[in-house]
Parts: C-alpha cells; structure tokens; sequence
C-alpha cells in the first residue's frame, strides 16, 4: 500500500540555503521516509526581483552532500509537475479569478506611489496605514467601484492586483502538530496581494495552489511562516479544499541565545552558517560546513538535535537512525540555541566513527594539495594514529606535517629548557645505535633504545625529549618512536645529524 504522506521542500532561489533552512528539508526528509511516504523538492521562483543567478544550483547540490535525497523534483522528475513555479505560471491565475468570482477576493488599482503616501501619512499622525476590511472600501478596488467602472479600468489596461478579501472579525482556529491549537482574529490581519501586476503570482497564492495540486499531506516549515497561517487556512477555505497538516519548527538561536541565527551571524562569529561555500554575485565569499572540514554525517547530526529531542541520552544518530527515530511530536516551540563547540564535537565523534580508508583517502588529497604525497598505507596508518586529536580533517596536518618536511627551526623553549652539552652527546651516542638498528618497527625499536638508555645510564626523559626536539622541532605529536618508524632509519638519522649540527653543543 503506497503511504499518503508527500511532504515538500520549497526554497525560494534568492541566495544560499542557510542552516536553518537545511534543517526543515531535513525534518521533512526524515517524517517522509520514516512514513514510507514521498519527499519532493520545489523551487519557488515567484518573486523575480529577488532571483539570484546559481542559487537554485547551490541548493541542490548542498542537499545532495548532506545526503537528503529528493523522490520528486526539478531534476527527479515525477506526476505533479512542473517542479519550478515559474514555469507553472499559466496555472495561477485562473485560481485567482475563482476567487474574484466567488467573492473572496478583488481588484486592486492603488498605485505603489499612492500607498506609500498613505503609509506617510498615517505616519505623521503615529498611526500605521494597512489595506484591511477597515480602509478597502475608501481605496481604489472593485469592492469601492461599481462593477462597469472595475471593467473599464481593466480594458483600458489599468495596472492592478488581486488582494484577498480578509473576513471581518473572524476567530481562525488551526490546529499545528507542534504548537497545538493557535487563534487568530481576522480584524489583526490585512488584505494580502495574491495576484501581482506583472502576472506572477505572490507566494501566498502559488505555494496554496501546488500543495493542493501536488497532493502535500504535511506542511513542515519554519516558524516565520507561523504569521502566515491563518491566511493559508483561510484560502483553503475559499477554494473548498481539504488543507494538510501544519507543523512551524522553532528558530535555530544564535550561540548568545538572543535572536534568529542570521547568514551573516556566521563569519561574525566565527563558525559557518552554509552548508557549502558560497560565493554572491558580487564574489563575496561565504564559508561552508563542507570547506571547514565537517562531515556530512556530523553536520546532519548537529541540525537533527536543534529543535528535536529523541527522548534519550543518545546523541550520535545515522541518516537510518535519525529516521527510525524521528517524530513530529518530539520537536519542541522554543527556539534552540546553536553551539559553535557542540557542532566541533559532533565532527570529532563522526571523524572517530568514519571508516578510516575513506578518511585516509581524503588525507592523501588535503597532502597532494600542499605539494606531498604518501601511499594509501601510509596514509591509513597517519589517520589511524592522529584523528582522536583533532575534530577536522584539515587539522591533520597541523599534527602531522613533520612526517613529511624535515623542522627548519627548532622551538626556541624547548631547546633552553631541554637542550645542553650533555644531552647532545647522549643524541649522538644514539644516533650510532640507531645506525646499527637492523629493524625500524616502532614497538622493537622502542625497546632497543631504551635499553641501549639504561644500559649507558643516560637519563631517559632527557633523551627522549630530545630526540623528539630533533624528529619534530618541538614537544608535540604522537608516539615518538612511531614517528620515527614512519620516516625510516635514513631519514631518522638525517634528522639527528642535522640538529646536533645546528643546535648549540
């Protein structure tokens, strides 16, 4: 039996997807497979001053490294196309003329000009100008004008839009799956444009219209639309359609707690709000999860637990288990506060979790970059050793660049602190050892120094400190003698020889 349940992803192509906006095609991804029901994607390209050349493209792919696959769409294909409103443009319209034939709507011929002046005025006497059941019958419509006058207007070629005729003091009473039963009087609200003058519909009208002509059982989306609600509620009404289900998920906070978590609170901050870069039209560049070295699991996971509560202690959850766990009913009111910390830890978990060849793989790239090269083993055996130190993968080179280029300086601390005559007579007593060492395994030739140190009495701290000084130039990274084992007897030894020639004797 096919599920009943379409949800829909309907982002509007005006820039780069935010964060936030990543998390409701999440939670709609999640409710429509967990249900066994169909996800689609929508391009809502109604306004067209605001389009942005590439964005639609951006959100696509975006979603594709997050792993949130789509069942219909612009590129999937499916029954209830086409998936791009503007090309469903000759759809709108007659919808809006049902509604100027029932009487749930009418022409408009006030002018941009005209309103802003009514606006300015209002202002002057501290009140606020709206165009609702108060003030419509003194403006230029065809509920103030006779009928003949409203179709001379239009047959000359009059500009003109079509508002929605808002009921007069009427309690709205909806229900939403996360806020429970919300009411509204209709004297609070205004007459709404439907229908602009450039023959596009506003969103209002068009998203009404697709989701009832798409099937969409469950409207998921983001708390800023919770205003647009009654509106909504009420069109259904007028055309006489049955309305889907509403749910308004709680703001993403800024890490503060105060306020939405804005596109630019990112870079302010320090820490992205993209999925993936970005860059405008005018080549500002904006980072992305992806280019700060998250991986697609930690970012999903991170956005999956701001605003849902799986109503246990776990917090490491796949795509799978995200989806045999979500529900609906577990996604809180409040906003939920992001944590720049959190998202890192998130990352470090996922990184220890990923399979450690993929990760290797990834490694050999982020050195090819830089101009190094290393085997898959090789490579393998670095990201095995050094990734429960770091939280990105980008910060494997911080704590592994000495593998690959020989220290030009030596930390100028550790040489006045570890270094003296005596201990470079004890480095270069090793260094003969070291020569004469038939195997470089780590583990043997750990114990073949050190038992080389106890037998010549040497103080082990000090050696061992200072071969390290010589290996890295610094007191940093892992196991000594896995670095040592990783660079081999020649490039160990050349090492050794050049610090006890540019270090003081």
């Amino acid at each position: 039996m096919t599920s009943s349940v379409r949800v829909r992803f309907a982002p509007s192509p005006t820039g780069p997807l935010h964060m936030g906006g990543v998390r409701t095609a999440l939670f709609n991804y999640l409710f429509a497979k967990k249900h066994q029901g169909t996800f689609i994607l929508r391009i809502e390209d109604t306004d067209q001053t605001r389009f942005v050349p590439g964005a639609e493209e951006y959100i696509i792919e975006s979603l594709a490294w997050c792993g949130i696959q789509f069942d219909e769409g612009i590129r999937e294909g499916g029954n209830y196309g086409p998936y791009r409103q503007s090309d469903r443009k000759a759809l709108y319209e007659q919808y809006a003329q049902e509604l100027i034939e029932t009487g749930k709507a009418y022409y408009a011929f006030d002018t941009p000009e005209e309103l802003d002046q009514l606006r300015k005025d209002a202002e002057q006497k501290g009140e606020t100008f709206t165009y609702d059941a108060k003030s419509r019958l003194s403006l230029k419509n065809s509920l103030a004008f006779t009928p003949e006058e409203t179709r001379q207007r239009i047959e000359q070629g009059d500009p003109f839009v079509i508002r929605f005729r808002m009921p007069e003091q009427e309690e709205v009473v909806m229900e939403d799956l996360i806020r429970g039963t919300v009411k509204v009087n209709t004297a609070s609200l205004d007459d709404k444009i439907l229908f602009k003058s450039d023959g596009m519909p506003t969103y209002h009208l068009a998203n009404i219209v697709d989701d009832h002509l798409m099937a969409i059982s469950h409207v998921i989306r983001g708390e800023e639309w919770l205003p647009s609600l009654p509106l909504h509620q009420l069109l259904y009404e007028a055309f006489g359609w049955k309305k889907p289900a509403f749910a308004h998920l709680p703001l993403i906070l800024k890490p503060t707690g105060k306020g939405k978590l804005s596109k630019r609170d990112g870079d302010k901050m320090g820490f992205p709000v993209f999925p993936t870069e970005w860059t405008d039209p005018s080549g500002e560049v904006y980072s992305g999860y992806r280019e700060s070295g998250y991986l697609p699991e930690a970012f999903i996971n991170l956005l999956a637990l701001l605003g849902w509560n799986p109503g246990s202690e776990q917090e490491l959850f796949s795509l799978d288990e995200l989806i045999e766990a979500f529900s609906l009913e577990r996604v809180g009111k409040s906003g939920s506060r992001f944590d720049p910390d959190k998202a890192k830890w998130f990352n470090h978990q996922w990184m220890q979790a990923h399979k450690p060849d993929e990760l290797a793989e990834q490694f050999r790239e982020l050195l090819k970059a830089r101009g190094h090269s290393a085997s898959s083993e090789q490579a393998l055996y670095l990201v095995n050793l050094l990734r429960e130190r770091v939280n990105f993968l980008s910060e494997l080179w911080n704590e592994s660049y000495f593998f690959f280029e020989a220290p030009a300086e030596y930390d100028e601390k550790v040489v006045k602190k570890k270094w003296n005559s005596e201990v470079a007579q004890w480095v270069e007593d090793v260094l003969e050892a070291i020569k004469n060492q038939a195997s470089f395994e780590s583990t043997e030739l750990e114990e073949k120094i050190k038992a080389y140190i106890h037998e010549k009495q040497m103080n082990p701290g000090g050696v061992l400190n200072a071969l390290r000084l010589c290996m890295v130039g610094a007191s940093k990274g892992p196991h000594l003698f896995d670095i040592m084992s990783f660079l081999g007897k020649e490039e160990t030894c050349a090492r050794l020889e050049r610090a006890l020639q540019q270090l003081p004797r």
